[in-house]
């Protein structure tokens, strides 16, 4: 009897265990490039993607990874289409969609993939894959507005768009609601457990939604740092109610953190920020106070006062222990790198305590294209076909590719393309009620019926509906046509006759191989259309034909001018900097130069350019001459280019340019004398024996060289690339002040361009790989540059060594990167600094230069961003330098921690404030 009763119980757990395997309501997994069901390692059912018709499947290898959805992925081909996944989901319900992506090298080029996600119309996401073996996570919570949703990729701009696991997890109740939920999704940046027992993320089932939360113990790039002393773990078994609000997962509030010495800090990188956000902790008092003990702590946020001034006490918010308490911002500025701090009040007997934390960014939503409802119901009709099955909006972010659009904000379908797409039944009457349509081709289809009235279309200009069935009359509202130009109707079975009106304009109208159409013949009129357009054809075909032979001899006239010497062009560069003066370059004669140089006696400097030379001018003024190498330009036009470029550039902190020489088979540049020599001589060359420059001259030398780039990227029309910033191309003034350097690199960029195709070129070490890769030179490979620059001010390391960074590691970026990400700031700030400085500016600088050395430019700050951290770090350390000195007045007190100012609108945000009627310094306890 025993053993049945066993067995009965063991029946009974085994159904209860493949009852919480099922498929969870309101969930979709789907393994993309998977070939089978299977259920993983936390009950959740995953199905394959095999009945999506584009692209291709493969499988991976990956070290560490151990989940089966993250060992295929699909991948499609780098073209202007975009592959669209559509889900079913509940009208006016909200959800969690989750993307996931993991390389895995999968295409065998090393070549990693940077591509864009969307959700419908609106651009979600750029994903940019740095690392073979980490898997990329995007999160997304939205509010349903249809029966279902696209996720769509596109835009590949190096390697091909892939996905690894697309997941969907339904929410209930208010959860997440907000009052612009209409207006804005909310992207996921950081969801964090605090107290974490393990490194292991919080999800289902602990979590009933599938949230991730990630542990605070986590080691990912620079995630949580500048942790206080004294902060410790605590941890609890008895249950929270939870059951408000967001409904945090029990396990997440069982752990948190207490500042034991008064404080909790951190500093956190938040993905996809600055711009304007969601942001809310959880509370929930877990340990025991006796009757006489308070926990009373405020968030400090400089810049923001009424923030600061907010405490909270747990215990008396949430109305008893082991309760959820939520305070938070529905709409609050935050920058990328975030900075806060729970500090205890002076009536508090325990320090601040933090379970958890969750920070979103507001996206707005695109409404899409005008013509999205309309185009919908067309593909509704050909459920089956190939071309109907693209998803995602018509126009956004990228057309369909049977589909033109407009370039509107809300764009609108111009071009409607299918020629040759096996159509049959009548012409869709939703093509008449594309207002803004110009052209519509639907030839080589086997179309019936009639032609409709398209009299709503007033845009068209061309029509093809040639090679089909079309029977009927010739409907007289395409007279009516103002803008029609082209009419192919040819090879149907039209009937009566055409309208006169059509035969009487300037319109190319091709209307055989229909027999029972008739014609009037009123004064030839078909037949000067029909002549008419057969002799537009011969000259078209003439002109084009002698267009090429001209084309041909002057292309060979251009290579024989192209031999001469000619004059420096007439380039224009406009400047809209009050520093700049213009001034026609001085041209030296090479007497004056060997006079000035007493025949090249005093050799200071040389590089791959050639040879630099000090001189002292007649009137005492001193010079630096540089005699190019003959392979230093292509030729004279080369150098020409230089000169003009040179001569036409002004500003305090660019080597100012004195003129040029070109005689006696030499050329050879001007320029003004540096008396302190190089950034580089000063850091580790042979000036670092006499005196080490501090902290804060260092951050003033990188402030003067990146107002000079700005400059360059900013200052002048067109923009100016430098192409080999390096520390030894920044040279100090007798002052100390810095100025930037050799520009026989430079290169201009086109007006509106993206980038300029160029030959590689600039110094190993500080060469933007991206660029070493793609040949496409932008101003975010300067930036790149001056990011290794940095690095080279805060650990006086160069940027290439053999001894300085380890075992297997000759490259500044690489080094300093892996101490960076990991908290360890220490490890790379040079000693001769003698600790002399705020860590904070350390910080500050070290997090900006790590941004400036990402591997995709697309992923760089401006130069502009750049400088404007730079100046906010001077002002951190000119205070930390008052108080030093003993100092306290109220400039000095302001300028601590200014990384962190949350209040200013300056943040270079693409999205603008989020209206509500909330205050953006009102917390809100939820």
């Amino acid at each position: 009897m025993e053993s049945r009763l066993l067995l009965l119980l063991s029946l009974s757990l085994l159904l209860f265990i493949n009852a919480s395997r099922a498929q969870v309501p309101g969930f979709v997994s789907l393994d993309c490039g998977g070939k089978e069901n299977f259920t993983d390692d936390l009950g959740l059912e995953w199905t394959p993607d095999d009945k999506f018709m584009y692209g291709e499947t493969t499988n991976i290898t990956v070290a560490n990874a151990t989940r089966k959805q993250h060992m295929t992925l699909r991948h499609f081909p780098a073209d202007n289409r975009k592959y669209c996944y559509t889900l079913d989901v509940v009208t006016r319900t909200r959800y969690l969609i989750r993307a996931t992506f993991l390389y895995g090298n999968f295409d065998n080029n090393n070549v990693y993939p940077k591509f864009d996600i969307s959700l419908g119309a609106t651009h979600w996401s750029s994903i940019v894959i740095s690392d073979v073996n980490t898997v990329e996570v995007r999160e997304l919570i939205f509010l349903a507005s249809s029966s279902t949703v696209s996720v769509c990729l596109s835009n590949a701009t190096t390697g091909q768009p892939f996905i690894s696991s697309l997941e969907l997890r339904q929410f209930n109740g208010s959860v997440y609601y907000t009052a612009v939920e209409n207006q804005y999704f909310l992207s996921v940046s950081a969801r964090i457990n605090f107290g974490a027992d393990s490194d292991l993320p919080v999800r289902y089932p602990d979590d009933p939604f599938d949230r991730i939360w990630e542990s605070d113990s986590l080691k990912k790039a620079n995630y949580l740092v500048d942790v206080a002393a004294g902060t410790e773990k605590v941890s609890t078994l008895t249950r929270i109610n939870v059951n408000r609000d967001e409904m945090p997962p029990q396990k997440v509030m069982q752990t948190a953190v207490v500042g034991t010495k008064g404080d909790l800090t951190y500093r956190l990188n938040l993905d996809g920020f600055p711009g304007f956000g969601w942001a809310f902790s959880y509370f929930a008092e877990i340990e025991d106070l006796s009757s006489d003990e308070t926990r009373k702590f405020r968030l400090v946020l400089p810049g923001m006062p009424d923030i600061t001034r907010l405490s909270v006490n747990i215990q008396e918010n949430a109305q008893g222990k082991y309760r959820l308490y939520e305070p938070g911002f529905t709409n609050i500025s935050l920058p990328f790198v975030l900075s806060f701090q729970f500090v205890k009040t002076a009536d508090s007997a325990r320090g601040p305590l933090l379970n958890a934390m969750e920070i979103n960014k507001y996206l707005r939503i695109n409404d899409g294209s005008l013509d999205g409802t309309i185009i919908a119901g067309l593909v509704s009709n050909y459920p089956s076909t190939d071309w109907a099955q693209e998803g995602g909006d018509p126009c956004l972010p990228v057309p369909w590719s049977w589909v033109q659009c407009s370039s509107d904000p809300q764009p609108r379908i111009t071009s409607i393309v299918l020629s040759q797409k096996n159509l049959t039944g009548k012409i869709p009457l939703e093509l008449t009620k594309l207002t803004g349509l110009v052209e519509l081709w639907l030839d080589g289809n086997s179309l019936t019926g009639s032609i409709p009235d398209c009299s709503g279309c007033e845009n068209l200009k061309i029509i093809h509906l040639e090679n089909n069935q079309l029977t009927g009359e010739l409907p007289s509202s395409l007279f009516h046509l103002p803008n029609l130009r082209e009419l192919y109707v040819q090879n149907n079975m039209l009937s009566g006759t055409v309208p006169s009106g059509l035969l009487n304009t300037n319109l190319i109208f091709n209307y055989s191989g229909n027999i029972d159409f008739r014609v009037e013949r009123r004064g030839g009129s078909h037949i000067k259309i029909i002549i008419g357009s057969t002799v537009g054809a011969v000259v078209l075909l003439l002109a084009t034909i002698l267009s090429c032979i001209f084309m041909h001899k002057g292309k060979k006239k251009y290579s024989e001018e192209d031999q001469l010497v000619q004059s420096l062009p007439p380039q224009k560069l406009v400047s809209s900097s009050s520093e700049v003066a213009t001034e026609t370059a001085h041209c030296f004669s090479f007497a004056e130069i060997e006079d000035a140089t007493r025949k090249f006696e005093k050799k200071i400097g040389s590089g791959g350019f050639g040879v630099v030379y000090y001189g002292k001018m007649i009137d005492g003024k001193e010079i630096a001459v540089k005699v190019l190498t003959s392979n230093s330009y292509q030729g004279k036009r080369e150098f020409s280019n230089e000169v003009t470029l040179l001569s036409r550039i002004h500003h305090r902190n660019l080597v100012q340019f004195h003129g040029y020489c070109q005689e006696e088979g030499k050329s050879i540049l001007v320029y003004e004398f540096m008396h302190n020599g190089t950034l580089k001589e000063h850091l580790y060359g042979p000036l670092t024996r006499e005196r080490s420059i501090s902290w804060i001259k260092r951050l003033e030398i990188a402030e003067d060289a990146a107002k000079g780039i700005e400059y360059l990227h900013t200052g002048c029309v067109p923009t100016i690339i430098h192409r080999d910033l390096k520390s030894s191309n920044i040279l100090l003034d007798k002052h100390m002040r810095a100025k930037v350097a050799d520009f026989g690199l430079s290169k201009l960029a086109v007006d509106g361009a993206t980038h300029v195709s160029s030959i590689v070129r600039g110094t190993v070490g500080y060469l933007d790989p991206e660029y070493y890769i793609s040949q496409q030179l932008t101003d975010k490979s300067d930036v790149y540059s001056f990011g290794v620059i940095l690095l080279e001010l805060i650990s006086g390391q160069e940027a290439i060594s053999n001894e300085s960074f380890g075992v297997n590691c000759r490259n500044i970026v690489q080094w300093a990167r892996s101490h960076i990400e990991s908290g360890d700031i220490q490890g790379i700030i040079d000693p001769s600094l003698h600790n002399e400085f705020d860590i904070q500016s350390i910080w500050k600088i070290a997090e900006k230069a790590i941004m400036c050395v990402q591997s995709h430019g697309s992923m760089r700050p401006s130069i502009s961003e750049v400088l404007k951290e730079i100046q906010e770090a001077i002002s951190i350390e000119r205070g930390a330098e008052a108080r030093r000195e003993g100092h306290s007045d109220d400039m000095s007190k302001n300028s601590i921690h200014s990384s962190t100012n949350l209040g200013s609108m300056d943040l270079g945000v693409s999205e603008p404030y989020v209206s509500f009627d909330e205050s953006i310094a009102r917390p809100t306890a939820r």
